[in-house]
């Protein structure tokens, strides 16, 4: 399908055809992308040009990124209660993770600010580059619907997930005893087995076992860090039984 860009001329298009073809996703309306880049006080100095802010596009994104990462989780976190799939959820979309993102993106470099706002580093203001990524994704899921969305983030902030960046606000624990207790299988014990390195920089290592039987051993600065992560090792290990 050919593209619609509807700003042919505009000053502002290769700067952000090169960041489309850095992120491999074409608008077919680039008019809209270029809407979720631009802040209110641009507006306000270029009233005479029918420029529009990224306020609605924020609203929408805001939504959408609720609704994707919420489904995600939901699917990857099968026995994770409600209370911990929101802990997690609010984790994620909460503005300094947007920031993280947006920085890694360098969507600092493509915002249109007045010149006030330019001048008071706006550039780098964390609510400003948050409110520009909920933007974006607003305006991609306008554009391209609600897989390119899923696609996009599956390349941004997914691996991130994967990786356990956010797995501080996860209680690996109660997941851990939930599931024992469901399952009726027997009794959780933790172990400290190490301590470790000089009072400034300690390292624990702790054990959990299930009626005896070693599930996982895990590290941490403390105890309870030490006991969360060797149950988030016991839970993919129990998961990986019921498969």
């Amino acid at each position: 399908m050919k593209r619609i860009n509807k700003d042919k001329g505009n000053k502002f298009t290769p700067k952000f055809n090169a960041f489309q073809e850095r992120l491999g996703i074409h608008f077919h309306n680039e008019s809209l992308l270029i809407q979720a880049f631009t802040h209110s006080s641009y507006v306000n100095e270029h009233r005479k040009k029918p420029h529009e802010d990224n306020e609605r596009l924020e609203f929408l994104g805001d939504a959408v990124l609720e609704l994707t990462i919420s489904q995600f989780l939901f699917k990857k976190f099968p026995i994770m209660s409600e209370g911990e799939l929101t802990k997690m959820r609010a984790a994620i979309v909460c503005e300094p993770s947007l920031v993280t993102f947006a920085n890694e993106l360098k969507f600092g470099e493509l915002v249109l600010l007045g010149k006030g706002e330019e001048m008071t580093g706006g550039r780098e203001r964390p609510a400003l580059l948050a409110d520009v990524f909920e933007a974006f994704i607003g305006a991609l899921y306008l554009d391209k619907g609600l897989e390119v969305v899923n696609q996009f983030l599956d390349q941004t902030v997914i691996p991130k997930i994967n990786a356990g960046a956010f797995s501080h606000v996860m209680d690996y624990k109660s997941q851990l005893q939930e599931l024992v207790q469901r399952d009726g299988t027997g009794i959780i014990e933790y172990k400290v087995l190490q301590e470790k390195g000089p009072a400034h920089s300690r390292e624990f290592i702790s054990r959990v076992s299930l009626n005896g039987e070693e599930l996982g051993i895990g590290t941490g600065r403390s105890k309870k860090e030490a006991e969360q992560h060797a149950a988030e090792i016991a839970l993919k290990k129990l998961k990986s039984k019921q498969q």
